[in-house]
């Protein structure tokens, strides 16, 4: 019986303010899939820097007889031995380096037969021959994010032509990535205030509504959680509907716009996965969205009814 009244409460309740329930649940939809690719973006970045980090290795070219850097550092011709040396103890000294590996022309030029096409390394003057190609140092990092104080150490030494740092090339990346999740946080803020403005005055108003039913059940002596579980019960309803089409969207956005899309584009990056769209979903921390709607409708919910209730 009280069960049976619970929930025609709750059915009333609904129908009742039906638009400012509907916009309660839009304004979670939009808020929460904008948390959830938040934190997509978040994982990407962590991904990107994870596995690439890894990976990415400065390189130390050393002049060649004609070098076409046109660096003051190669004036006196191809790389000595002393110079080499001098480059080593640069390298070792320097608390950032993991290891580096010497890289001959001969192993360099064969690396670039893999990349370049046949025609380049063809004919009596070819673009590209090994006697053009520089040696190199590959560096491995110790911290893939802290590269400033090696490349200032071998940059200005005489025999070396150039650093190349790979990482400048995908700054561009992780800044684009940055940039999206700093707005989707804000966004994301921005809407979920929104959403606890509404719960509160959709609490409000249905508390004013049925003030007489509230009125007649504290005569009789019915306890402020028994008055307050309509109210409970519509704030759940709200929150499951909005964080079911959020976790809609955010599939859609996934497969249609991550996998089908960048993923096929940009091959060469690890790109988030169903794995990461549970933990969005479901995580404990950061909080998934499963958490946060309810924790958004419910909380404000019990402080309010608690006020509204006591007549």
């Amino acid at each position: 019986m009280q069960l049976r009244y619970v929930f025609s409460e709750l059915r009333q309740g609904l129908r009742r303010n039906l638009s400012m329930n509907v916009a309660v649940v839009l304004t979670l939809f939009v808020s929460l899939a904008l948390a959830g690719g938040g934190l997509l973006l978040q994982r990407q970045a962590d991904r990107t820097a994870e596995v690439l980090g890894d990976q990415l290795q400065i390189m130390v070219n050393l002049c060649t007889v004609d070098d076409p850097s046109g660096n003051a550092n190669c004036a006196g011709g191809e790389v000595t031995d002393p110079q080499r040396t001098e480059v080593e103890r640069a390298l070792e000294e320097s608390s950032e380096v993991a290891t580096y590996e010497f890289q001959t022309k001969a192993e360099g030029f064969a690396k670039a037969k893999e990349s370049y096409p046949p025609e380049v390394f063809e004919g009596e003057d070819p673009v590209i021959s090994e006697e053009d190609w520089p040696a190199a140092y590959w560096v491995t990092l110790e911290d893939p994010s802290e590269a400033d104080g090696v490349t200032s150490a071998v940059r200005g030494l005489d025999g070396v032509s150039g650093v190349q740092d790979p990482r400048d090339e995908l700054r561009k990346i992780f800044g684009i990535i940055d940039s999206l999740e700093i707005g989707s946080w804000a966004g994301a803020g921005v809407l979920l205030v929104a959403a606890l403005l509404l719960v509160a005055n959709t609490i409000r108003l249905a508390a004013i509504a049925r003030r007489r039913e509230i009125e007649i059940m504290r005569l009789v002596g019915a306890s402020t959680l028994y008055i307050a579980l309509p109210f409970l019960l519509e704030a759940l309803v709200a929150a499951v509907v909005g964080a079911g089409l959020a976790a809609l969207a955010l599939a859609a956005f996934l497969k249609l716009a991550i996998m089908d899309g960048l993923a096929e584009a940009l091959g060469f990056l690890p790109w988030v996965g169903w794995d990461d769209y549970v933990q969005v979903l479901i995580g404990t921390w950061p909080p998934g969205i499963a958490l946060i709607a309810p924790a958004l409708t419910l909380i404000p919910t019990l402080l309010l009814a608690r006020k509204y209730t006591r007549v």
